[in-house]
């Protein structure tokens, strides 16, 4: 199941336009080019819809927000609605101010997303919790992350990601529990955009199922992290476990995700 949608992104290589931060962006297009697709970066609101136009898939990345990209974004993603190409939301720091809040706002009132993709804490202050207001790393319980989770699925119609220790992948009724991953992965930043990027990717190839390609995504980012971790030397850090994570999303293949991936199903 989960190895198909792999396969169908090395096969139709989507292109990908990832309006994302300054912080993540040259790791975000390198981990799209090791998974098979491509992406292309245009933040500029003059040609985000002329962009968009070309590209199978949009990612809308709240990581360093000003102004010009939101209105960027707006227009980006109205353009992807028009033409049937899915969204990808990644809210970033949505708690943190009261600017990233506002700019979700206009996003979620404008853009019909395909999914929404952020850590438990930031999809809980998409549903109006308190748990978001402690930055981009933080995280909340296992039971309130999975309440937010359905209940913004539900409310968007857009199949919700929320990442933690066990990442949840849901469209409001049955709900993904993804095992993968390894602790290390918080030591390098930008791990959750990345996720992001890749999720645009999977569902730019898959967008009849946007449910089990999002979970794929999420299975193999988990996956990769693992395989990256025990091929690292004593001498590596986290620089070098950065860029095994994407020779291991490079090399990974359909057959090695089935076997790698584990999730569990629950339903309503």
């Amino acid at each position: 199941m989960l190895g198909e949608m792999l396969q169908n992104v090395r096969e139709n290589r989507p292109l990908v336009h990832c309006i994302t931060n300054y912080v993540t962006a040259n790791d975000c297009a390198n981990l799209l080019l090791a998974c098979g697709g491509s992406a292309i970066m245009a933040d500029e609101m003059e040609e985000a819809e002329e962009v968009t136009s070309l590209c199978g898939g949009l990612v809308l990345n709240l990581g360093t927000p000003n102004p010009r990209k939101v209105e960027a974004m707006l227009r980006a993603g109205r353009e992807a609605n028009r033409m049937g190409r899915p969204v990808v939301f990644d809210p970033v720091g949505v708690g943190c101010s009261a600017f990233r809040r506002e700019a979700s706002s206009r996003i979620l009132e404008q853009v019909q997303l395909s999914v929404i993709r952020g850590n438990a804490s930031e999809i809980a202050a998409l549903t109006g919790g308190e748990a978001g207001r402690c930055g981009v790393d933080a995280d909340a319980s296992a039971a309130s992350a999975e309440k937010s989770a359905r209940l913004l699925a539900k409310k968007t119609g857009a199949v919700v990601v929320a990442s933690g220790a066990t990442d949840l992948v849901t469209d409001g009724e049955a709900l993904y529990c993804v095992h993968n991953g390894h602790p290390m992965m918080r030591t390098v930043t930008g791990t959750g955009c990345q996720l992001s990027a890749l999720t645009g990717a999977y569902v730019a190839a898959n967008p009849q199922n946007l449910l089990r390609a999002a979970l794929a995504a999420t299975c193999t980012m988990g996956l990769c992290g693992e395989i990256a971790q025990g091929r690292l030397q004593p001498e590596d850090g986290n620089a070098a476990y950065r860029d095994r994570i994407i020779d291991a999303v490079f090399h990974l293949t359909a057959e090695d995700l089935e076997k790698g991936a584990r999730y569990e199903l629950y339903e309503g």
